[in-house]
């Protein structure tokens, strides 16, 4: 799990469509007339929603309602996150020394009361998330925000920080409506009621439960007009969302698995890809914890005698093996050809060159949790069998997620499965796996462990060239592979279907969709 979210925040990649399924009437299939003649779009989805305000805002749910209701600076365009976008910045420029990013805010934006969007606004918002110390603060770490004038607006950081543009399209930092927000105080549960941006959608009701109902806003002055005059987000179980779109009750479904997609037709379009959370293993270097999996070449016989074949197979269609922590599509993405391949023989040979007789591992992992569909249950049985054909016994330990979760924040897990989301789509938010990080320490890889690689961590955290910064990166991957507690084992699939009359549809790693975007046809 990524540091600050407690479910799967989604992944770096656009979905690509892999059927378009045979056409028949679909009743509601482009969405449904509302009562005043205007269009309905009703998007089913499994609920992670703690709040509506972007100041506290970061959860999967959370991020698909405030992309709709709050602007951000930059922006990213369908599934692309290679490349960050004007937004309510219309332009920027980033020093040579990536420590400056200053930002031209867009002539005419409004807020959806009518007000202007001023250089105040920008500031008070990011200052607000900053000061919230809440969930999504950490994305301005070290920065310090400034106005230049009523339309510029400047940003510092403390050091060289070149992911800065990829994280300014996050949701958390959308921008709001400073008199309105100060006015109530700066409440939460005023936020939760209305929402105070510019964005494409206002907020007609937000419940936590059951729906967030979005009306669009007819003071927007964004290039992503919406189509639907009213959506509706509910919270909708997987098996429940499948029959909702298939009789069309629904016309987005967000959470469907392979087997759920397979054979779907009814006039409806499956898009299917990897997801960029990547499902690795921990093998915990303290050897207070356990001296076995602290031992290098007991490490090195369980990465060879994993069979990651077999393991994909329950990623499902689309998935792909993992050859690094940092996703595939990432910057710094290992290529497929270092993925690394079974080697029976060779893992007896390091289980019996550690020295370890006849090991005992126990494997904690959280019971209730699945990764884009995949149970780690199923997957910590086939770990369990594949060990054991090399001679290690592998107990699970299976435990409810908030406490199997403090076990892993608090590095006591001998081995664990899990999984990390981005916090956003830049190879540096997984150098929290170095030494000294904060997922390292939860491997026992205290900082000092590996200089040479602290090194190289530190360089490729204020490197700005990208081919620089995507060797970097990659060496990082291939020392954390080499001797490192983690081994990254499969990105599963990821699938959305929808009717076959709705339009721009894409998966984006940072809001899921981008509700704006749907049209009809």
């Amino acid at each position: 799990m990524s540091r600050s979210r407690t479910g799967s925040y989604p992944a770096a990649v656009s979905l690509v469509a892999v059927a378009a399924l045979a056409l028949s009437a679909c009743s509601g299939g482009g969405g449904t007339s509302g009562s005043s003649g205007g269009t309905t779009l009703v998007i089913d989805t499994t609920f992670n929603l703690k709040t509506a305000d972007p100041g506290r805002e970061f959860e999967t749910t959370g991020a698909i309602v405030d992309k709709a209701l709050y602007e951000t600076l930059l922006t990213f365009k369908g599934g692309d996150v290679t490349k960050p976008l004007p937004g309510l910045a219309s332009s920027y420029e980033e020093s040579s020394d990536s420590r400056t990013l200053t930002l031209h805010l867009r002539a005419g934006a409004k807020f959806s009361d009518g007000g202007a969007v001023t250089a105040d606004d920008v500031v008070y918002s990011l200052q607000r998330v900053i000061d919230l110390k809440g969930n999504p603060s950490f994305l301005l770490d070290g920065v310090t925000v400034t106005k230049t004038d009523d339309s510029t607006v400047t940003l510092t950081s403390k050091k060289a920080n070149p992911a800065l543009p990829f994280i300014l399209p996050n949701p958390a930092l959308g921008i709001l409506n400073a008199k309105a927000v100060k006015a109530h105080g700066g409440s939460e549960a005023y936020l939760n009621k209305s929402s105070a941006g510019s964005g494409p959608y206002t907020l007609t009701s937000f419940n936590t439960n059951t729906q967030v109902v979005l009306a669009k806003n007819p003071k927007y002055t964004g290039s992503n007009k919406p189509t639907y005059d009213k959506v509706v987000i509910r919270n909708v179980q997987a098996p429940t969302q499948k029959l909702n779109v298939q009789r069309g009750d629904s016309q987005v479904a967000l959470d469907l698995n392979s087997d759920q997609v397979t054979g779907l037709g009814g006039g409806l379009k499956v898009l299917s890809g990897a997801s960029s959370d990547v499902i690795f293993l921990l093998l915990n270097m303290d050897k207070g914890i356990s001296g076995t999996t602290a031992n290098a070449k007991f490490r090195e016989a369980v990465r060879k005698g994993l069979d990651y074949t077999s393991l994909l197979a329950l990623g499902g269609t689309g998935a792909v093996q993992a050859p690094g922590l940092i996703p595939t599509t990432f910057v710094g993405a290992l290529p497929a050809s270092q993925a690394q391949q079974r080697d029976l023989s060779g893992a007896k040979a390091a289980l019996k060159a550690s020295g370890v007789a006849n090991p005992t591992v126990k494997l904690g992992y959280p019971s209730d949790l699945s990764v884009d569909g995949l149970s780690l249950q199923t997957l910590a049985e086939r770990v369990q069998s594949q060990l054991k054909e090399v001679g290690i016994t592998v107990t699970l330990a299976p435990a409810p997620t908030t406490t199997e979760l403090d076990n892993y924040r608090n590095g006591k897990e001998q081995a664990g499965l899990w999984y990390w989301g981005p916090d956003y789509p830049d190879p540096s938010d997984y150098l929290v796996f170095l030494p000294g990080g904060l997922v390292g320490l939860r491997a026992g890889y205290k900082a000092g462990a590996d200089p040479a690689l602290t090194a190289l961590g530190d360089k490729a955290a204020t490197t700005t060239d990208t081919a620089t910064r995507a060797k970097l990166y990659q060496q990082i991957q291939t020392g954390l592979n080499d001797s490192g507690p983690f081994i990254p084992l499969i990105q599963p699939s990821r699938h959305m279907v929808s009717a076959s009359t709705v339009t721009g549809l894409a998966y984006n790693p940072v809001w899921t969709v981008d509700v704006a975007a749907l049209g009809a046809k």
